[in-house]
């Protein structure tokens, strides 16, 4: 069995950054790749601001901080994960982007390396398909935000092997994390049974109901969620639920799934939460 050393990410936006910081803090040198010096500024700054925090919140050291930040290199140039033991896709929630990166991630590493992508419902099988490892991959679903989420859903394809599963379900222990598996089907455990419930708090106060602050205070206060419904919406971009809640749709043809007009409405006018300043709150 492989010994993780080296982890590659692709992506550097919100749960790239957050990944790439999970991996350093662990102690695994980490290199984090993305389109321009632009984002990957964004995003490494965004590790250090929460590095601080942790430091702040005395969950952390000021020598470990340095310690992870050191650990962690940056680069536009897709061939310097050529000795990375894992890479994991974290690029935008879009099929054909994300087989581009497998494709192309494939003919970089070596034999022995594993891809994993951290979609949250999109086929991960469609991706192994690019590649010439279908054995070493498999879907490996962080929650935002990486750093402080304990979950890791893994998603096995009817090609991802006992051995790779098992590779890293070790990789996420030494991560602190604590890893669930499910089957390569839409939506997989988490949002299969999420989306749904997101959905009819949009419906809810699409009809009047309630006000969007009572729909939320109702289950955080009443069913002890952490964050409101139309909170979380708000915090993953309407645009994302739409596009998730769609493909659920396409492939089951339930009504559940169905996206509420006014979530269309809302993506259509640009208000999809805390990306663009407004969404069911603004900010």
């Amino acid at each position: 069995m492989i010994e993780i050393e080296k982890v590659g990410v692709v992506g550097c936006g919100l749960m790239g950054s957050g990944i790439a910081e999970v991996c350093a803090r662990s102690g695994y040198d980490v290199i984090v790749e993305d389109l321009s010096d632009e984002i990957l500024k964004k995003g490494l700054d965004r590790i250090e601001q929460s590095l601080s925090k942790a430091v702040s919140k005395g969950k952390l050291s000021q020598e470990e901080k340095e310690s992870a930040l050191s650990k962690i290199k940056s680069s536009t140039e897709p061939p310097d994960f050529a000795d990375c033991d894992l890479v994991i896709e974290a690029v935008p929630e879009n099929l054909e982007e994300k087989k581009k990166v497998f494709a192309e991630v494939d003919n970089i590493l070596p034999p022995h390396a594993i891809i994993t992508t951290n979609s949250s419902s999109l086929c991960v099988i469609e991706m192994a398909s690019v590649t010439k490892r279908g054995d070493k991959v498999l879907g490996t679903h962080f929650f935002y935000p990486a750093p402080i989420m304990p979950l890791i859903e893994l998603v096995r394809t009817i090609l991802t092997s006992d051995e790779t599963i098992a590779i890293i379900q070790e990789f996420a222990a030494s991560l602190g994390k604590t890893t669930i598996v499910a089957k390569d089907r839409p939506g997989y455990i988490c949002a299969r049974l999420t989306i749904p419930f997101l959905l009819d708090a949009v419906r809810a106060y699409e009809e009047g109901l309630a006000s969007a602050k009572d729909i939320d205070t109702a289950l955080e206060m009443g069913m002890n969620h952490p964050m409101g419904p139309l909170t979380v919406i708000d915090f993953f971009g309407l645009d994302t639920l739409l596009f998730i809640s769609d493909g659920l749709f396409e492939e089951f043809k339930d009504d559940r799934f169905a996206a509420p007009t006014l979530l269309r409405r809302m993506v259509t006018a640009g208000h999809l939460g805390r990306k663009t300043g407004k969404g069911f709150y603004e900010y």
